[in-house]
């Protein structure tokens, strides 16, 4: 099977969607509310998995939630097992996700120097208004 196949991208998919049910589900109080799992990626072989997960809050909570989510990953991986009919449930491995947060900043950084750049031009001509 081809890494971007049309199998591949539905499997990914559906252990996306599964994984962030049962992420939602554990009940660990490391967890924090806001954890997201944003996407899954499955080796063609079917025997490894990359999570991504999100956590909104701050580095500790997220250093917690991770903790929490890898001391889960057996019970994880049993639960996927029994949702999903998969030739081989595949080996998890959780990494925490930071795109959500670096976007952000990148935002809020972007409307600084829009912010910045209009009172630049604003201060230069003011006769020509």
């Amino acid at each position: 099977m081809r890494k971007n196949s049309a199998k591949n991208l539905r499997i990914n998919g559906e252990v996306c969607r599964e994984l962030s049910m049962i992420v939602r589900e554990l009940k660990d109080p490391r967890i924090a509310l806001m954890t997201t799992v944003t996407d899954a990626f499955v080796a063609p072989d079917l025997k490894t998995c990359k999570v991504y997960i999100s956590v909104l809050g701050s580095e500790e909570e997220e250093a917690r939630t991770m903790e929490g989510i890898e001391s889960a990953k057996g019970y994880i991986r049993r639960e996927l097992a029994m949702r999903l009919n998969l030739r081989n449930t595949p080996e998890l491995t959780f990494i925490a996700d930071r795109s959500i947060e670096r976007g952000v900043m990148m935002s809020k950084k972007i409307d600084e120097v829009i912010k910045n750049d209009e009172s630049c031009h604003t201060d230069e001509n003011p006769a020509e208004i």
